[in-house]
């Protein structure tokens, strides 16, 4: 079930991927870029990394989604009604080659809830799981490691997302209210 469910969210992904690159209508082009990114969250959740899943969608599917949207209502649609963009044949066989180069590395990762993957076995873990709630004082395994071992990536991530949403209300202030 689960082997089947990560397969159709990759399918699903890439087909919006596909989507957004090949799509005329710029509107359409930033819905399936919307639709990529809470896909892009959500696999990052089911690869045990809501953190970046969260960052992921506040930031790819929220926020790029309403500044790509504001942005195109500032400019003019065009009015010829084809609705795929045509394909430049080498650069798809470049991108193409990459995605091959790149896809050779995943036989090497582990699968998800591997038991004897490094993530469970290394003693990092142990670590945590053993000493967490003592050294940290907080009730939640996540939440010690994110908030006190992680804590100057959390707080780079938290930067990131509050940037984007400052960069945002200035953006709405300055087009939507004044």
């Amino acid at each position: 079930m689960t082997g089947a469910l990560e397969v159709g969210l990759v399918a699903f992904v890439l087909a919006c991927a596909v989507a957004t690159a090949l799509l005329r209508d710029v509107l359409g082009s930033i819905i399936a870029f919307g639709a990529y990114s809470l896909g892009i969250a959500v696999i990052w959740v089911f690869l045990r990394a809501p953190d970046v899943g969260l960052t992921e969608a506040a930031v790819g599917a929220g926020i790029m989604t309403v500044l790509f949207l504001l942005t195109i209502a500032k400019t003019v649609r065009p009015a010829d009604d084809e609705v795929l963009e045509s394909v430049d044949l080498r650069a798809l066989a470049v991108s193409l080659a990459l995605v091959a180069v790149l896809s050779t590395t995943l036989v090497a990762l582990p699968a998800v809830g591997d038991p004897g993957s490094a993530v469970a076995s290394d003693n990092v873990t142990d670590y945590y799981l053993d000493n967490a709630y003592e050294e940290t004082e907080v009730k939640n395994a996540v939440t010690a490691v994110l908030a006190a071992y992680r804590g100057f990536d959390t707080l780079g991530e938290a930067v990131v997302v509050y940037s984007a949403g400052i960069g945002l209300l200035v953006v709405l202030d300055r087009e939507v209210l004044g």
